[in-house]
């Protein structure tokens, strides 16, 4: 029983942390992550997909429907959002000692924790 629990509370940090950043980029836009993908001469559509990582997947998250497979698209957002916007911070300290790259690699790292652990059985769809 703990395990399912466990389970649930990290679909729950990871879907209710990362709906946030989400809801923010809803209200205020995503000009900025327009500019990081044009930087590295992509097609700007590509950055309407943070919709699907930091809106969808996480809603998805939270009633535990596909979950692995949702955790993965988050886990893909959280890998582009390093790879556009912190390389350069990979070997360096933040403002107070924490990794500068501490917040992206929790969310990549939790994603990825569910999509080995899956959904558990507190979930509108086991997996």
């Amino acid at each position: 029983m703990s395990e399912n629990i466990g389970k649930l509370m990290l679909r729950m940090m990871l879907g209710g942390m990362m709906l946030f950043h989400g809801i923010d980029k809803a209200i205020h836009g995503i000009n900025f992550i327009k500019s990081l993908v044009a930087k590295q001469e992509l097609p700007e559509m590509l950055a309407y997909g943070v919709y699907v990582g930091e809106i969808l997947a996480p809603l998805f998250l939270l009633i535990g429907w596909k979950s692995r497979f949702w955790a993965g698209i988050i886990a893909i957002n959280m890998f582009i959002a390093i790879y556009l916007n912190h390389m350069g911070d990979l070997l360096r300290l933040g403002a107070h000692g924490s990794w500068a790259v501490e917040v992206p690699m929790f969310y990549l790292l939790s994603a990825l924790s569910i999509m080995f652990l899956g959904s558990g059985k507190y979930a509108v769809m086991r997996d």
